[in-house]
């Protein structure tokens, strides 16, 4: 699809809901995870597309699969570099390379439970997380081309969820336990 098209599809949607504003808010579609074994777990979508996570051996896993920390990551920068991408062909902008990728820095011991040597909780949760944006725009400014591309993350889900910390609710269903063999 080219930028035309995305900006032609934008426009389209930005008329409806300059009409009907109730249309906005909307259910996302769920993301499924089913336990494989081991550490392996079965992302799965409505579509059936199916990502795969496992752990690193250091963590009993059999390191073969992506975890779920690098998901988090991998979807922030896929998340920003569409909402660029929206964003330029928005405004007629030609981009000529636009890539991204997302650092961190954790802490084992949040996830294992450990506490700090003061006592203190760990905090399970990346320490922190920078987004790099690696992008070349004809005939902008390098300050336009920045300032297209503060937009663009503050307008994009998955980063925007990072920064205002989304409440995550948790629903519990205990099933009946299984009989054994």
């Amino acid at each position: 699809m080219t930028l035309h098209h995305i900006a032609a599809a934008l426009d389209r949607v930005s008329a409806v809901l300059r009409k009907r504003p109730d249309l906005g808010p909307h259910d996302d579609s769920p993301a499924r995870a089913r336990w494989e074994g081991g550490t392996r777990v079965s992302a799965l979508h409505d579509n059936g597309l199916r990502v795969d996570t496992d752990m690193p051996t250091e963590l009993g896993g059999s390191g073969q699969g992506v975890t779920p920390g690098w998901l988090l990551r991998a979807g922030t920068a896929s998340c920003a570099v569409t909402c660029i991408v929206m964003q330029a062909a928005a405004r007629g902008v030609v981009l000529q390379s636009l890539d991204a990728w997302v650092t961190s820095r954790s802490d084992t011991r949040g996830l294992l439970g450990m506490p700090a040597p003061d006592g203190e909780a760990v905090g399970a949760a990346p320490l922190q997380m920078t987004l790099h944006v690696r992008i070349a725009a004809a005939g902008l400014a390098p300050a336009e081309v920045r300032e297209l591309v503060a937009q663009s993350c503050e307008r994009s889900p998955v980063p925007a969820a990072l920064r205002q910390a989304v409440p995550l609710g948790l629903d519990v269903e205990v099933l009946a336990e299984a009989p054994g063999p």
